[in-house]
């Protein structure tokens, strides 16, 4: 295994999609091609001419990252290398503008795996709304005030929308939990095409101290807020089950996009937290095919 993301890079302070992206990469063998959209990830790594990968790398439009890794892997394919495909895209480019090609590249089978850092928001452009950014959180395109209380829907469960596609790996992680996060890139490699949904808490965009990022990862699954689980074969499995969950004010008051909320929309969002959680508990007890 090599290293494919060395220092250098520009990422802020705290930035989880930095320390994401080295863990996982970290875990990638050596021979891996990088499929990377305009993203975060993307700016703060290859400021021409400089370049903090250690691998062969592409940049594509946001939208077209799935298209590209498509094509990458066809290559690869035709000249009988054994090179691994590697797709990475942020919320926006994953749940929004880039959700058309991403299920166009599973529905073909390409043997690839795209992951999703997502920092739930447009963190790159402004801090803007994604359909991946939580009910009730402050963006610049759902700002609290007289007439908005910030997002005012549910984030979308991309996880089960990809794995309706009948793909052998999908998985959810977060940089709290790096040997759950080291064991899912692992399986997501050998079982592709795959998918994986990691949490990477922003500091810019949630607006809180550059010294939490680990520590927030970690009680968005503590508050139930965040689940981790794979489905493997359509077969769903909770890899960290949580006896008693803390309140979901723990997590959400170390966030200044969630400082504005009152009593009853963060009682709203306890309660859809711990249906959500019931739900997906239900799904693994009854074998439930995705």
């Amino acid at each position: 295994m090599a290293r494919l993301l060395e220092s250098g890079h520009t990422m802020c302070a705290g930035c989880g999609v930095a320390v994401a992206v080295n863990m996982i990469s970290s875990v990638c063998p050596k021979d891996t091609i990088v499929c990377c959209a305009t993203s975060c990830l993307e700016v703060t790594t290859s400021a021409y001419p400089q370049t903090a990968w250690n691998s062969p790398w592409i940049h594509i439009a946001f939208e077209t990252v799935s298209a590209l890794a498509s094509g990458v892997e066809a290559g690869v394919k035709k000249l009988k290398k054994g090179w691994k495909v590697l797709a990475i895209a942020g919320d926006g480019g994953t749940f929004d503008i880039g959700l058309q090609g991403l299920s166009g590249m599973l529905e073909r089978d390409h043997k690839i795996t795209q992951c999703c850092v997502d920092n739930e928001c447009y963190a790159n452009t402004g801090v803007q709304r994604s359909s991946a950014t939580p009910f009730g959180a402050w963006t610049t395109f759902s700002p609290n005030g007289k007439q908005s209380f910030g997002k005012g829907e549910w984030k979308k469960p991309i996880c089960e929308i990809v794995a309706a596609h009948r793909i052998p790996y999908v998985a959810s992680a977060t940089i709290g939990y790096p040997q759950d996060l080291y064991a899912k890139v692992r399986k997501a490699l050998d079982n592709q095409p795959s998918f994986l949904h990691v949490l990477c808490p922003c500091p810019t965009g949630w607006k809180f101290d550059s010294s939490l990022s680990v520590k927030l990862s970690r009680i968005a699954v503590e508050t139930g807020m965040w689940m981790l689980y794979e489905v493997e074969d359509g077969r769903l499995r909770i890899t960290k089950k949580l006896e008693k969950r803390k309140p979901v004010e723990e997590y959400m008051n170390l966030q200044g996009r969630f400082r504005h909320l009152r009593e009853p929309e963060i009682k709203r969002i306890q309660k859809h937290t711990d249906s959500e959680y019931r739900r997906l508990l239900d799904i693994e007890k009854a074998g439930i095919m995705l």
